[in-house]
């Protein structure tokens, strides 16, 4: 059996000897020092009221009396004139086969024509690769929106003008190419004369291809005399179908909702609000109160409306969302890093006066230096700071180091090395 020297022995018991003799002394220097710290970063808290509700706009359901293949002329939220066209009836099968061929062939006319005008142009190639990025940016938005109702139409454009930029700096020998094409295309449009028939719209409005049911339901007119009672016991009419879509007329929209008397309070003494909503729409949008119903049971039906931005609330109806009240900004920090000092004032009549000062403690090279700072706002484990002394090196500021725990801590303290 083979055995360890002795001196291996004694070394190995002194490199476990002085391990141990380390950590007891971090143990050590932490119970008598036990410093933790965290980086205070600028933060925005808005004062919110959660409500769930409807949204509401003038609708027209378009008539559906088409009998054969259907096929949609219009993108969703886009803008219609009085006798647009907004879908088209094919008889058969064969005619809507012979419309995407057609839709085929002036696409790649289009792009030929483009390409046989800016060949070998480097401001039109410089230019399409701008719109190529643009439209990438435009397809990743609606994807992250989940507005899949745009996401073809991106898909389309992209492609488009992917192939006009293959075909910028190869203009020569198009022109037998666009003959070929323009007398194919003329031959498609004779055969199919006749077997296709347009749906125009009645007024200018947004169109839509939703109908759910509550455009005679919901109304700018029937909301304002809704209960909440009413509110809550609305369904959508069964009979309200079309293949064809609606229109949206106007520039309004309506959210109706209902809130308690004190939210309601709350909300008309904010003065300027916004709107949130939890899905589809990118930003906040600019509301005002209309009108609020009669009371029942401590609540009523408040009718919000907006002015703008109603091409993204097309598909929209029963919400919830977020009514803004106000927005506040400052340096956010843990609870625990909140200290109340007391200091000594001296008067302009030489008498001195002690007066409690509210603000955090912050690492400053090697040395503990309090600085003053306003609260905000309170939240779940943290609060809102804001900046309360003029003195440049007093002055708390995005990204400083803020003392959350240390023993026996002053203004100047050195606690680091």
């Amino acid at each position: 059996m083979k055995t360890t020297p002795l001196s291996t022995r004694i070394l190995m018991l002194l490199v476990a000897l002085g391990v141990a003799a380390y950590f007891g002394y971090q143990a050590l220097r932490y119970l008598d020092n036990p410093l933790t710290t965290t980086m205070a970063y600028a933060y925005t808290v808005d004062k919110v009221v959660d409500v769930s509700g409807y949204v509401v706009r003038s609708e027209r359901i378009l008539e559906d009396n088409t009998s054969g293949l259907l096929r949609l002329a219009r993108a969703e939220g886009e803008r219609v004139g009085v006798g647009g066209t907004v879908a088209a009836v094919y008889a058969d099968q064969a005619s809507l086969d012979r419309q995407d061929q057609i839709d085929a062939l002036e696409s790649r006319i289009e792009q030929l024509e483009y390409a046989q005008g800016a060949s070998l142009s480097y401001e039109a190639a410089a230019k399409l690769d701008s719109q190529i990025a643009q439209n990438l940016l435009e397809l990743r938005a609606a994807l992250a929106c989940g507005r899949l109702d745009t996401v073809t139409s991106h898909g389309g454009e992209l492609r488009a003008l992917v192939m006009k930029r293959d075909y910028t700096y190869s203009g020569d020998g198009l022109d037998g190419q666009l003959e070929s094409l323009r007398q194919e295309l003329s031959d498609l449009r004779r055969q199919s004369a006749g077997s296709v028939r347009p749906v125009t719209a009645p007024a200018s409005g947004l169109y839509s291809a939703v109908v759910d049911g509550y455009e005679t339901v919901l109304t700018p007119e029937v909301i304002q005399e809704l209960t909440p009672s009413q509110l809550s016991a609305l369904q959508p009419d069964s009979t309200a179908v079309s293949r064809v879509g609606k229109l949206i007329l106007g520039d309004n929209w309506y959210y109706a909702a209902s809130l308690r008397t004190g939210e309601i309070r709350e909300i008309q003494e904010a003065g300027d609000i916004s709107i949130r909503f939890s899905k589809d729409v990118d930003r906040d949008l600019d509301v005002v109160i209309q009108s609020v119903g009669w009371e029942e049971n401590g609540r009523s039906v408040v009718v919000f409306q907006g002015k703008y931005d109603l091409s993204q609330l097309t598909l929209l109806r029963q919400q919830s969302a977020e009514i803004i009240l106000s927005t506040m900004s400052g340096i956010r920090v843990p609870q625990e890093a909140l200290r109340i000092v007391s200091q000594t004032v001296t008067g302009e009549d030489g008498r001195e006066t002690e007066t409690q000062i509210t603000g955090v403690y912050c690492v400053v090279g090697v040395k503990a230096v309090f600085k003053p700072a306003e609260v905000l706002y309170n939240g779940d484990g943290f609060v809102l700071l804001r900046p309360a002394s003029t003195i440049k090196s007093r002055i708390l500021r995005s990204g400083e180091e803020v003392i959350l725990t240390a023993n026996n801590l002053y203004d100047g303290k050195v606690v680091g090395q």
